[in-house]
């Protein structure tokens, strides 16, 4: 691949990958990976769906994400894996450390412009995560298959009648009242719990719904951000010089980007190989 201007970021934020699923857009996000430089990185949730996980899907674009994080990890990049209800199972390692590794449930920075940001993925809010798991699981199914249909959709949208793309979740969500009451909810419920605590920035995932904006309650006001995610959105958070920025994905943007050939043929194999060479390194 050709040499690559990386922009230098002082936090990034991802969430919502969900390596492992059908939906996941692990080359898009890779090649996002590629064009940055963090000082440090916040995984907040959901970065690996193990609730859907099967070991008869996890392509090579899946294993080369995670191949490039451990890279940065080997560097010495400041790395916070933020649980989610996907990846909860790695709620029983919460203070486990490895390298600049580091397992948590939340997060709170102090960043260079003297402003408090607290971190955290946001299943907490969630009603159905935590009385009716089973069928916040089932959802997790269903949604997987209508990105699926999503997918074959736009396919037919951009090839023959050389239309734009369209989001059928986004459509549901938004004709749905009580999905859009939901989100509401959810981002002056982290609001008000962030002014309670004079934080300045309150930063989440879980809702697969980018956005930046201020929140005001009787209290005082902060800037809500979330992430969004790699199944629809395809965004991420960036903070540097002491400003916030929503990324999002520009197709043609990257489209002079692309992969060597040595790298498209390894295989998983290989890759797994490469793979423990990187967690080899961090523990010297």
């Amino acid at each position: 691949m050709d040499k690559i201007k990386k922009r230098k970021l002082d936090i990034l934020v991802i969430s919502d990958v969900h390596l492992g699923t059908y939906g996941c857009h692990a080359k898009e996000l890779l090649r996002y990976l590629k064009t940055i430089k963090p000082k440090t990185v916040i995984l907040n949730g959901d970065i690996i769906d193990i609730w859907q996980f099967s070991k008869r899907y996890w392509p090579k674009p899946h294993m080369k994400v995670v191949k490039h994080l451990m890279g940065w990890m080997s560097k010495g990049v400041k790395m916070y894996y933020i649980t989610g209800n996907h990846d909860e199972m790695l709620r029983k390692f919460v203070g486990f450390k490895m390298g600049s590794l580091k397992i948590v449930n939340k997060v709170i920075l102090e960043l260079d412009n003297g402003k408090k940001a607290w971190f955290f993925h946001g299943d907490v809010f969630d009603v159905t995560m935590k009385h009716s798991k089973w069928l916040a699981k089932l959802g997790a199914v269903g949604y997987d298959t209508l990105i699926l249909i999503n997918r074959f959709a736009n396919f037919i949208s951009e090839k023959i009648f050389k239309k734009g793309k369209l989001s059928l979740s986004k459509k549901i969500k938004n004709s749905v009242k009580s999905a859009v009451k939901f989100i509401n909810s959810f981002e002056q419920t982290a609001a008000d719990i962030a002014i309670s605590n004079q934080y300045d920035y309150v930063v989440c995932g879980h809702i697969h719904q980018p956005e930046m904006r201020t929140i005001t309650n009787s209290h005082g006001s902060i800037l809500y951000l979330n992430s969004g995610d790699w199944i629809e959105n395809l965004t991420a958070l960036e903070y540097a010089n002491g400003e916030w920025k929503l990324y999002h994905y520009d197709e043609k943007e990257m489209e002079h980007l692309h992969e060597t050939e040595t790298e498209e043929e390894l295989n998983n194999s290989q890759l797994f190989n490469n793979l423990v060479d990187e967690f080899n390194l961090m523990k010297q």
